[in-house]
């Protein structure tokens, strides 16, 4: 279970992936669920780690991505509840 969850929103897929990449490199956090469609052009990317982790990757990646585009939202959660991180990024299914 991630001690803290990261949430970054963008309008643009560019942006959000210019985001990702320095939330990615900027602390020891990694890529919890992949991009989502909110509609709109909003997009948004959740990352996980411990919560001083989180907050630096969420700050770079909101400085990142507003460079080129429009933050919409980033938030950062501490503690969240096992049954949302499973909801964000559930199991892959076996392949048959």
């Amino acid at each position: 279970m991630a001690k803290a969850i990261g949430i970054l929103e963008t309008k643009g897929l560019v942006a959000l992936v210019k985001g990702v990449d320095a939330m990615l490199k900027a602390a020891d956090v990694s890529l919890l669920a992949q991009y989502k469609d909110v509609g709109g052009s909003y997009v948004s990317a959740t990352v996980s780690g411990d919560v001083a982790s989180v907050k630096s990757a969420v700050e770079a990646g909101a400085n990142a991505a507003g460079e080129i585009g429009t933050v919409v939202s980033v938030h950062v959660i501490a503690r969240p509840h096992e049954g949302l991180c499973e909801s964000l990024a559930p199991k892959a299914s076996p392949k048959k």
